[in-house]
């Protein structure tokens, strides 16, 4: 028995006479971080609309926490590869803007002044304090103009990550970084995943479920404990499908654990990231649909890694 946070259900979606996604079932549990990989244009950025709740999909439902998803909900964090901060405010400020939303309303800042001063200190030092967990302590004070790309993107994970979200979804969040800063990145998330595993260990709900798009396949096995393939390469004749209805999952399966700074070990990632370029990118392939999402049987059968592990 695992606590599932995510659930996607039977989600189809089209526009007019183009199917996008065909019959999406995904579950993920507390405190994964699952990996979604894909070949350019099989619907990964609507699936992510679907989960976020603005574009809703056609057919199926989406559940968070076991709740249906039918409008955009703060359950629900996402990040962008272009992140978006106000460059008029600085690092804590951005992060904390979130709260300030959340918690008062422009009456109560205008008009209870004296209530609003000590909750704003409490909004920035809770800012501050994940900015530093996050590496980037140095930096509470400095506004947009004055960081780098790596930097404004922790401040834009910060800012989805303060308002505790039941899942965060990351969407090729590293993708226009240099590989210095994005292996950085990719160091923090592992970090945040060592406090899922801690957590885990104490007898506490794990505090991070994670999924992110990536196209980079080394990327996904290292930083989840699960990679997925959304594909619209797949045999959907034998399907009993009269035409293409749409990308589905066609691969999903458990990966490595690896802790932050770990030195990676291409043996370990080498012979999943072979299979992901077969089953999923390659459009000559065109498997079963179910051949090879596995990640559930592995998991009942103790194979399952990370906070999967039994």
């Amino acid at each position: 028995m695992h606590d599932i946070v995510l659930e996607c259900r039977g989600v189809s979606h089209w526009f007019g006479d183009k199917k996008v996604l065909f019959d999406i079932n995904l579950r993920v549990a507390r405190g994964q971080i699952a990996a979604l990989v894909g070949p350019s244009g099989c619907g990964k950025t609507t699936l992510f609309r679907a989960i976020l709740g603005t574009h809703p999909p056609r057919a199926g439902e989406v559940f968070i926490n076991g709740a249906p998803v039918t409008t955009a909900t703060r359950d629900c964090g996402i990040v962008y590869q272009k992140y978006s901060l106000f460059p008029f405010l600085t690092a804590e400020e951005n992060v904390a803007f979130g709260l300030m939303l959340d918690g008062t309303s422009p009456q109560f800042r205008l008009f209870q002044f004296w209530k609003w001063r000590p909750l704003r200190k409490a909004h920035i030092e809770q800012a501050a304090a994940l900015l530093k967990k996050l590496g980037l302590g140095h930096a509470v004070k400095l506004y947009p103009s004055e960081m780098s790309g790596g930097m404004c993107q922790r401040v834009a994970i910060a800012q989805a990550l303060i308002m505790k979200p039941q899942i965060l979804l990351l969407d090729e969040p590293f993708g226009a970084l240099d590989e210095s800063t994005r292996e950085d990145l990719q160091n923090m998330i592992l970090e945040l995943y060592r406090e899922n595993l801690q957590a885990k260990k104490e007898g506490r709900k794990p505090p991070y479920t994670i999924v992110v798009v990536t196209h980079e396949l080394n990327e996904a096995i290292y930083v989840g404990d699960r990679v997925a393939g959304l594909s619209q390469y797949w045999n959907w004749e034998a399907a009993g499908q009269p035409e293409h209805p749409g990308s589905t999952i066609i691969y999903d399966a458990v990966a490595p654990v690896f802790e932050p700074h770990q030195e990676r070990d291409d043996s370990v990632i080498r012979d999943q990231r072979r299979e992901l370029r077969r089953v999923v990118f390659d459009p000559n392939y065109r498997p079963r649909r179910d051949e090879f999402v596995r990640f559930w049987r592995e998991c009942e059968s103790g194979l399952g890694t990370g906070v999967m592990a039994t």
